[in-house]
């Protein structure tokens, strides 16, 4: 379904990577050429060069000015690079003009377009793969008349193909706006289909009363790392909890797909641990709203945990990240802690709680405790004392009581079992006709 526009399945593409610095983005410009090199590299391109021009705004026609143009000519046959990547995005006529001047076999793209490839290479699931396909269509519409477009539907047909698998015998689609509304089209109503099972899940989850707690944070910060800690120490999978940890390797967007694991701490509390896909800096409008469904697993949570990498100069910037695309989802109003992760790459000591914050490394043993006794004060901050009285015929009520909750005392009287407990108010609410008054 999703496809990739680059063939790096072989040898590494050579890119020279292009930027516009002006008033607006001078200050983090350093940090941003940084930022779009790792994509470069997330997506296994080979950066030959970089071009940056200070400008006060792109040129409508050819995004550099003209002596600019002839010095990317210059440098991309120098470089024997076929591939140019802007930090901006790019309109059709630019890209189209841009791509006349330099070379007719030289493909120019926009960071829009990088991510896009970057989410095509790392979807797994059909949500995903549908997700990304649709960011892709969308991209794909105000670029008709570009190579890009053409490179787009050169793919084999179904199970996830890539924009650089060419298919056996297959010809180029006929990209014109009405096929491609058209595809949009189908493709969202394959996903409305498969998302409404996944919103029936959710509701399952809703109703099961338990609380929700949700990693966020800027990509490759260490959220699937803490997330596999976790499952492997508290989830309640038994001996498949190998099976049920996430994919986590130190390149950007190592995963997309949100995933929700139960977890059971020693006093019995329990909650509902997801772990959601990376943040970065203007992450492209059409990802933000194709992964809405994913995105929400943050925006319903009770508590938000934000992994950051502090060992990262520029984890400052990071933090604003997550913060504005919080905001992009509706997330801003949800509770929220922060663990500042890698302390150990950071020489930091830890862990180390900053006010309701900590820092920790997610490899280290006592950091795992140190984050479980703050989402315990956190999370569970509303629990109220309550002493019920079990009738002796309500022995199925006190074995699920007992089962799922810490009893802090327990004693018999004539009339059933008095237990003292810490409840939900949705919890008490549930169990009032046993309230001991």
């Amino acid at each position: 379904m999703a496809a990739q526009l680059f063939d790096t399945k072989k040898t590494k593409e050579r890119v020279i990577l292009t930027a516009i610095e002006n008033q607006k983005n001078s200050q983090n410009f350093d940090y941003a050429i940084e930022e779009f090199k790792n994509l470069a590299v997330a997506d296994n391109l080979e950066v030959v060069d970089v071009l940056t021009q200070k400008y006060d705004r792109p040129n409508a026609a050819t995004y550099f000015g003209k002596g600019k143009v002839e010095e990317l000519k210059e440098l991309v046959n120098a470089k024997e690079a076929r591939l140019v990547i802007s930090n901006d995005d790019l309109t059709a006529t630019q890209i189209r003009n841009l791509e006349k001047m330099i070379a007719s076999d030289v493909r120019v793209v926009d960071r829009t377009g990088l991510i896009l490839d970057i989410f095509a290479a790392r979807a797994k699931t059909k949500i995903a793969k549908l997700q990304v396909r649709l960011a892709q269509k969308q991209y794909q519409l105000p670029r008709l008349h570009t190579s890009l477009a053409n490179e787009l539907d050169q793919q084999a047909g179904a199970g996830g193909a890539s924009f650089t698998s060419r298919g056996s015998g297959e010809t180029k689609l006929e990209l014109n706006r009405r096929t491609i509304e058209e595809q949009i089209s189908q493709i969202k109503t394959e996903l409305k289909s498969l998302l409404s099972s996944s919103t029936v899940q959710r509701k399952r989850r809703d109703n099961s009363g338990l609380k929700r707690v949700a990693l966020v944070g800027y990509t490759n910060a260490g959220k699937s790392t803490w997330m596999n800690r976790i499952v492997e120490r508290y989830s309640q999978i038994g001996n498949d909890s190998e099976e049920k940890k996430v994919f986590e390797k130190d390149m950007l967007f190592a995963t997309l797909d949100s995933t929700v694991r139960s977890i059971r701490l020693p006093n019995k509390r329990q909650f509902l641990l997801s772990d959601t896909v990376g943040f970065i800096s203007n992450l492209p409008h059409n990802l933000v709203a194709s992964f809405q469904s994913t995105l929400e697993e943050a925006s319903n949570s009770d508590l938000l945990v934000q992994i950051v990498d502090v060992s990262d100069p520029h984890y400052r910037d990071m933090l604003t990240t997550t913060s504005k695309t919080l905001r992009q989802i509706g997330a801003e109003q949800i509770p929220m802690v922060t663990i500042f992760n890698k302390a150990d790459k950071a020489k930091l000591s830890y862990p180390e709680r900053s006010g309701e914050d900590l820092i920790a490394s997610a490899l280290d043993k006592k950091s795992l405790e140190a984050f479980i006794d703050l989402l315990n004060k956190k999370l569970f901050a509303d629990l109220k004392k309550v002493e019920l009285l079990i009738p002796f015929d309500q022995g199925s009520v006190l074995s699920e009581l007992i089962e799922n909750n810490q009893v802090l005392h327990q004693e018999y009287n004539d009339k059933g079992t008095k237990i003292v407990l810490e409840l939900s108010e949705a919890k008490i609410k549930q169990y009032q006709r046993f309230v001991n008054i």
